[in-house]
């Protein structure tokens, strides 16, 4: 088991390193750059050179990228030319409404995934079991503003439940917290909830077909019981993996929904970095976006290694 994750962790190290090369690459080659838009438009392109020259920018581009790629080795990620404070400190500061927006999307989507794959799982073949595979397929189908819109009009204008824009801390309490985050969370909630039943379902009819599950029906065992026992305990592993892509990719996939609901998140930070060409902010929020992704499917990976029989401590 050890020497399974201590594997796992290794192979991150090359992947990080190729992730960091593609990202210094991306932003380098943006049209434009930090001097034009500290100058602005009418700048001159004597001043533009000066600017950059002063910046650093004029340098070679392997030049550049050895000298943040150490710098953010020894934890300094640079400092935004605009928010006047360091990349880190930013980040920090705009992390906690994604954060909190990932978590609640994803409690959303596991509430209605799992029950929802297994009600199909169960009653396979049924017209049960067709309605939640045509409404996964229809929610995975669904582009996700659109749902977003359609959620801001009917349950913030229609019914005016909820807000439709804006951003309530958990400082100012956690129901309000928590009622400015619900349409958008049940936006993300729902695409992802699609992915995951039909990932719940698969996981658990191929259990189903199992020599072992046939073994137990044939002792007489209830079908629910069947299911819920042994096929659901043993295709753990795979929706476990399946939440933890999930999750990674509500971490890095909210820019258009933190946009749309004016969240000050990291989708939005990231966006207005870009309008600004504030290589540095944006260099390190897709930076972190993608440790946190790494590490969050680490964490499923090793948790994988536990919940497999295969890979538990003491197998070989």
């Amino acid at each position: 088991m050890f020497r399974y994750i201590l594997k796992r962790i290794l192979s991150l190290i090359p992947v990080l390193f190729v992730v960091s090369c593609v990202i210094f690459l991306v932003v380098y080659m943006i049209p434009g750059g930090p001097a034009t838009a500290l100058l602005g438009l009418e700048a001159t392109p004597d001043q533009i050179n000066e600017l950059n020259a002063k910046l650093g920018f004029d340098r070679p581009f392997l030049v550049q990228y050895a000298d943040w790629f150490s710098n953010v080795l020894h934890g300094d990620w640079g400092e935004s030319y605009f928010l006047h404070q360091t990349v880190t400190s930013a980040i920090a500061e705009y992390f906690l409404p994604t954060l909190s927006l990932a978590v609640f999307a994803q409690v959303i989507a596991l509430a209605l995934a799992i029950p929802l794959g297994i009600l199909a799982a169960y009653h396979r073949g049924t017209t049960l079991d067709l309605t939640c595979v045509t409404v996964s397929l229809l929610g995975s189908a669904l582009p996700g503003f659109l749902l977003s819109m359609f959620l801001m009009l009917f349950f913030g204008v229609y019914l005016q439940w909820f807000p439709v824009a804006g951003y309530a801390g958990i400082a100012d309490g956690l129901g309000e917290h928590l009622r400015y985050l619900f349409l958008p969370a049940l936006s993300l909630g729902i695409v992802q909830a699609a992915y995951l039943t039909r990932m719940t379902r698969s996981s658990l009819l191929e259990m189903l077909y199992k020599n072992y599950i046939q073994t137990a029906r044939a002792k007489g065992l209830k079908e629910k019981k069947v299911v819920m026992k042994y096929a659901l305990k043993n295709g753990a592993p795979v929706i476990l993996t399946a939440i933890g892509q999930s999750f990674g990719s509500l971490i890095t996939g909210t820019i258009v929904t933190e946009t749309l609901f004016n969240i000050p998140g990291l989708g939005m930070l990231t966006l207005t970095s870009i309008n600004r060409r504030d290589v540095f902010v944006i260099q390190g929020v897709v930076l972190f976006v993608t440790l946190l992704y790494v590490l969050v499917n680490l964490v499923v990976d090793i948790l994988y290694g536990f919940t497999d029989p295969r890979l538990r401590p003491g197998r070989r």
